[in-house]
């Protein structure tokens, strides 16, 4: 009977470990609303050619500063892609040159050289428990 209380004691504790928060502070966020599209991506997933995310929120853009939360995070290596949805058309909008017509951003404030930063430039690490990264808007 001991025996099935400690794992009963035990399974809660072992789900926790491996639940984390991360709280993702998003500065200079345009005064013209809409939303913010965030997206938290593995190594794998941000170069796939499906850019589908692990996980994505998509919060009300308030300016000058947004808060996205993300529950559930499993302890790793990621990396957030965001951007300012204005017109909230679900994409983000670029000009014929393929230049960018809304606010966007990468986790470690990666900056996008002709195209948008690798992995190894916006990773960070998601330990147990609480979270907290700040990527500014460019």
């Amino acid at each position: 009977m001991s025996r099935l209380l400690f794992a009963a004691l035990l399974v809660p504790a072992l789900v926790a470990a491996d639940a984390a928060s991360l709280s993702v502070t998003v500065k200079n966020v345009d005064a013209k609303g809409g939303i913010l599209r965030v997206s938290l991506y593995d190594e794998f997933s941000w170069s796939a050619a499906t850019d589908a995310p692990l996980m994505s929120a998509n919060v009300p853009a308030v300016a000058p500063e947004t808060v996205a939360t993300f529950a559930d995070v499993k302890p790793g290596v990621y990396g957030i892609k965001l951007y300012q949805d204005v017109n909230e058309n679900g994409k983000f909008d670029q000009n014929f040159l393929g230049l960018p017509l809304e606010r966007y951003g990468f986790s470690r404030d990666a900056r996008p050289f002709l195209s948008e930063p690798g992995f190894d430039h916006a990773k960070f690490i998601v330990h147990d428990d609480d979270n907290a990264i700040t990527i500014h808007l460019q």
